[in-house]
């Protein structure tokens, strides 16, 4: 817009009842993109005050999340724990047995776990990685090293069929030792589990690896060193409880497929260890994914080539009412195939005994709802095929085709669409995107914004997401980290006014320099959001470097933007120009030497007790010049009052 010869760029927000509010561009870093999962924000009226109280509830339950956080924390680093020594000769075989090459991450990763545990304090650490980037083998050498030292292990799991997984690969792994595992679950015996628990608690079970079982009142240790948690999240608020205590006696390790967004690691990095791995195992091959019309010979080619290479396959059919007629069809198409069948409405010790059959290669084509979405690791699994693919959401159709192509054989996805059914432009955009990621980690980058939400959501809780739902993700993120550093330092932190400014120049970036809007407005968000004079030479660097010598109207913005740095170094909150005078307040004139100022611009300034005004009619000299001369001024005052303040404390 343009206003009295001076031309601006401005955000156009749109509230409740048609009202609008114009942002300039050199605040843009004031509002945040709203997203949360899928969820559409309420829209508030203007000047109502619905949206400060939200922000305000928001940031208090964040501050209270935070201190809770942080007491946790310093009550481990104030407990003695376990300090075990290097490691042994066994510790070094079972690394060395190990049948694949470690990631750059999996094996910072190791180090990071194996240090936590040569300190004296207790170990509390994150490990993030997607499932099969092996975070189970960080763990079971942080638990071989504890058996190693006398100590007891237990993994606690929150499926059965999890923990049936977990025993295998770690009696696999550890076969080779005199190492006890067990297993404690409800599909062992109660004469098995009495036995387990007796060896609990007389120290001859070294790991035992079980659900929310492992927690009851009857399961006692004789000497428990190590404790790894799978997925937190997905345990209850009792057993949460207990976890809780544990963090402060022995070491823990929390492992999460939930992928942790980068934002979130740096806003939770002061106050938890974490180590993500985004590293991809090296024998891993992208998944091969082709978006077609639903055939029958297809479908029957492509179950028969995976049960020839001795694998097996995921059909999903996301409606229970239609699920029998779809198994019916799939018989009748591949009599050859052992075909089992699980939704989420069958009762739960069904689902998971059709659960464990698959995992154990009894049946050769499971044909399923959406419950697989976030399931167990399955490496024989090396072809997924999903009915009606385009009324399935971006996120599902990457966390779905992730089911597959966790081993070293190439994998194959088939999203299936009906014949002559007219797609809407959405759902042709998603099936488009997931088509094109196919390399690995792409995946994850088109489908990142929903995972962030619902990742931040998992490891912070569900009343996080709750409020992550109320102000969007970006906005929580920067009140989680603002929090997280008032906890560190023992005080809030004063909030920072805006600054308005409204001045007689043209400061904006000229379509003709940056022509892509989206790239304009992220950089209009970039320069908005700089916060000291190296940011500034930083984005003066780059803008040069990527798009060429800068034209005067950027010239301008960056100097607006270096003048509300200086402002609110001074506490000062507003600059603006109305009718040719400029006003700049609040300023403490009457702690400054004003007689300078009045000496140099004459009738062109005047002085009250909160505020200078300048009259740019009868100034003899720029503007600009005028306004650096008044902030030096009021510069140079701050300097002697902060000067008066430390004598009298030196006093």
């Amino acid at each position: 817009m343009e206003q009295g010869g001076v031309e601006r760029e401005y955000l156009l927000l749109e509230f409740a009842k048609g009202e609008r509010l114009y942002v300039p561009v050199d605040q843009s870093h004031r509002v945040t993109v709203y997203s949360s999962g899928g969820l559409s924000p309420a829209l508030s009226t203007l000047g109502s005050g619905e949206w400060v109280k939200t922000k305000r509830r928001v940031r208090r339950a964040v501050r209270d999340m935070a201190y809770e956080l942080i007491n946790l924390y310093a009550a481990r680093d104030a407990a003695k724990g376990y300090q075990y020594g290097p490691d042994t000769i066994w510790d070094h075989e079972l690394d060395t047995s190990f049948p694949y090459v470690e990631t750059t991450d999996q094996a910072r990763a190791i180090v990071d776990v194996k240090g936590d545990m040569l300190s004296e304090k207790p170990m509390d650490r994150l490990i993030c990685g997607d499932v099969g980037f092996g975070k189970t083998e960080i763990a079971m050498r942080a638990a071989f090293k504890a058996v190693n030292a006398g100590k007891q292990v237990a993994v606690l799991v929150p499926t059965t069929v999890l923990a049936l997984q977990h025993f295998a690969t770690f009696t696999q792994r550890l076969t080779a030792f005199p190492v006890r595992v067990e297993m404690l679950s409800r599909l062992r015996s109660d004469k098995d589990q009495r036995e387990t628990i007796k060896g609990l608690a007389d120290g001859s079970v070294d790991i035992v690896i079980g659900t929310h079982r492992l927690v009851q009142r009857d399961v006692r240790f004789k000497d428990l060193g190590l404790v790894v948690i799978d997925e937190e999240q997905r345990f209850g608020v009792r057993q949460k409880e207990f976890l809780k205590q544990l963090r402060t006696e022995v070491d823990v390790i929390t492992m999460s497929a939930t992928p942790i967004p980068r934002t979130l690691h740096i806003a939770l990095a002061g106050i938890r260890d974490i180590s993500v791995i985004e590293t991809a195992p090296n024998a891993r091959l992208p998944i091969r994914t082709f978006v077609t019309k639903t055939n029958d010979q297809l479908i029957r080619d492509v179950v028969l080539r995976e049960i020839e290479r001795g694998g097996q396959v995921f059909f999903v059919h996301n409606r229970v009412h239609s699920i029998g007629k779809v198994v019916q069809h799939l018989h009748e198409l591949v009599p050859e195939a052992r075909i089992g069948v699980g939704h989420g409405q069958m009762d739960e010790d069904v689902l998971e005994s059709v659960m464990m059959k698959f995992v154990q290669g009894e049946f050769d084509v499971l044909v399923c709802t959406t419950i697989i979405e976030s399931g167990v690791d399955i490496p024989n699994a090396n072809t997924i095929i999903i009915d009606n693919a385009d009324t399935f959401g971006l996120t599902q159709l990457y966390q779905l085709r992730g089911r597959v192509g966790r081993g070293s054989h190439r994998a194959y996805a088939y999203f299936l669409i009906r014949p002559n059914k007219p797609l809407s432009p959405e759902a042709e955009a998603r099936l488009e995107a997931i088509q094109e990621a196919t390399e690995l980690g792409s995946g994850m980058r088109v489908a990142m914004r929903d995972m962030e939400i619902r990742g931040a959501g998992n490891l912070l809780g569900a009343e996080q997401s709750g409020h992550i739902a109320e102000i969007g993700y970006e906005l929580y993120l920067r009140l989680l980290a603002q929090a997280v550093e008032e906890a560190r330092r023992g005080a809030p932190m004063p909030e920072q006014e805006a600054v308005t400014m409204d001045l007689p120049i043209t400061a904006l970036i000229p379509a003709s320099y940056i022509q892509d809007v989206e790239l304009r407005l992220a950089t209009y968000r970039a320069i908005s959001g700089i916060e000291d004079e190296r940011g500034l030479d930083e984005i003066r660097s780059e803008l040069e470097d990527r798009f060429g010598e800068l034209p005067n109207e950027v010239e301008h913005l960056l100097a607006l933007i270096q003048l509300r740095i200086r402002s609110e170094r001074l506490a000062i909150t507003s600059i603006v120009e109305r009718e040719r005078e400029m006003v700049i307040r609040p300023v403490e004139t009457g702690k400054m030497n004003t007689r300078k100022l009045i000496s140099r611009f004459s009738h062109a300034v005047k002085i009250t007790p909160n505020s200078i005004r300048l009259r740019l009619v009868e100034l003899e000299e720029p503007w600009s010049a005028a306004l650096d001369a008044i902030l030096d001024e009021i510069e140079l005052s701050h300097g002697r009052r902060r000067e008066i303040e430390v004598a009298v404390a030196v006093a």
